[in-house]
């Protein structure tokens, strides 16, 4: 009688938890070892419906592409033309986000500047009030004007080309910023009126107004102070934004800046990051429902910020009614921050190249988020400012590309007729029909 071989049981893997993965079991850990909440930078990193779930319906028979060779497609756009005596007039509708001096280097402010200016476009200042640096490289500069009021001087306003009233911000709407310690350089301290090395929080409203009555009255005076000549931003993280947007409209804002979830910051806690504010994608129709509503689509312009990194985002957010974006990391990559060049150096800071998110801590290895003069040198803002000009270019180039396949001979033509969404969250927030229907989802039909 032959022997019988033993059956070989399969090994099975054991299963992983969803809800207690290995990345939320190790911030318990962390959690329970510091007693103390995580802080980073950047913006939210989960997967969120998002640009990438639309697609452009190309001409065919029924419409009719233009030749890029040979037919003109503009991108020009004018910001504040409804109240101010000099609005903004800019080559292509691509800003630069706000970010402070303090978060970025003086160096990287100046590169900021050169690049957009060689773009023709503009630049924000950020927190922190406004560099020689910045305002002497950028052609067109808006100012910020923030809750910390942190050197703020109305010299600067009147030297400004427009000026930004920022409520909210995307990736911590309600929340204030963070700036540590070793970041508060002697220079930053001087211009903050703050003790050098301590760690600062700004505020998170405004400190003489709790309203949009008061935000009428606080554009009304920075109106007077600049003589009516400057265009008034207010700028909304996106939360409520049908009605933050025609409550801005109410108060005398020329122009609407709205920042989406996917927009970064240079500090705040993780959880304010991820659990707070809503999709860029699903922030877009309602601000454009209510300028709509209200008579003023067009009128008032509508720059759109959070997760722009391509010509075709720049596009889905025009065809979608934005008259601008703004761009803010996409801008700081473009630069050389989270470059694989310096990848020995990221993992002696405990991260890797494209996850850095430590802005706060002011070791940034490529010079660009810091304020130690060493790392500094090794940033070049003329290379750096070559460098976001190119950026700009081909975002521009991009979003003609698509805007002459749909038929357009201005970016500002493209519209959400143009589009069609991959997924039903998409085609729901988008308000656009769900691939090869013409069902929106809420709107019934198929």
């Amino acid at each position: 009688m032959k022997d019988k071989k033993e059956t070989a049981i399969p090994q099975t893997l054991p299963r992983q938890s969803w809800t207690f993965s290995n990345e939320v079991n190790s911030e318990i850990r962390r959690a329970a070892a510091t007693g103390i909440y995580d802080i980073r930078g950047g913006g939210a990193k989960r997967r969120v419906p998002h640009f990438d779930d639309l697609l452009f319906l190309g001409a065919s028979v029924s419409r009719y592409p233009l030749e890029g060779y040979r037919e003109k497609c503009a991108t020009e756009v004018t910001l504040g033309t409804r109240f101010a005596k000099k609005p903004i007039r800019l080559d292509i509708p691509v800003t630069i986000a706000g970010m402070s001096f303090g978060a970025l280097s003086g160096a990287a402010k100046e590169a900021l500047g050169r690049g957009a200016s060689e773009a023709g476009t503009s630049t924000t200042t950020g927190d922190g009030g406004m560099t020689p640096e910045e305002r002497g490289h950028s052609k067109t500069l808006v100012y910020q004007y923030l809750p910390s009021r942190y050197g703020m001087n109305p010299d600067d306003l009147r030297r400004a080309d427009a000026i930004e009233v920022v409520v909210g911000q995307g990736a911590k709407p309600g929340g204030g910023g963070m700036l540590l310690g070793q970041k508060i350089s002697d220079r930053v301290a001087e211009m903050r009126n703050l003790p050098k090395g301590i760690d600062q929080r700004s505020a998170c409203r405004h400190p003489d107004w709790t309203g949009p009555d008061d935000l009428e009255i606080k554009i009304l005076e920075l109106r007077e102070i600049t003589g009516w000549e400057k265009p008034i931003y207010v700028k909304i993280g996106g939360t409520r934004p049908y009605y933050d947007t025609a409550l801005a409209v109410k108060a005398g804002a020329d122009v609407v800046v709205l920042d989406g979830m996917q927009g970064g910051t240079a500090a705040t806690q993780e959880v304010f990051i991820e659990h707070v504010g809503i999709p860029t994608l699903a922030c877009i129709y309602p601000a454009v429902k209510a300028l709509q509503d209200l008579g003023v689509h067009r009128q008032v312009q509508l720059i759109v910020s959070g997760g722009i990194r391509t010509g075709a985002d720049v596009a889905k957010a025009m065809a979608l009614g934005a008259d601008a974006v703004a761009i803010g990391t996409a801008a700081l990559v473009a630069l050389g921050d989270n470059d694989p060049h310096w990848e020995e150096e990221y993992r002696k800071l405990g991260t890797t190249t494209g996850a850095y998110d430590d802005w706060h801590e002011g070791r940034d290895p490529a010079g660009i988020t810091t304020q130690d003069p060493e790392l500094e040198a090794r940033f070049d803002p003329v290379e750096g400012g070559r460098r976001l000009r190119n950026y700009l270019k081909v975002l521009t180039l991009e979003a003609q590309t698509i805007a002459r396949a749909c038929g357009k001979t201005h970016l500002h033509n493209l519209e959400p007729e143009d589009l069609c969404a991959l997924t039903i969250e998409a085609a729901a927030m988008a308000r656009v029909p769900l691939a090869g229907t013409d069902w929106i989802p809420g709107k019934g039909g198929f």
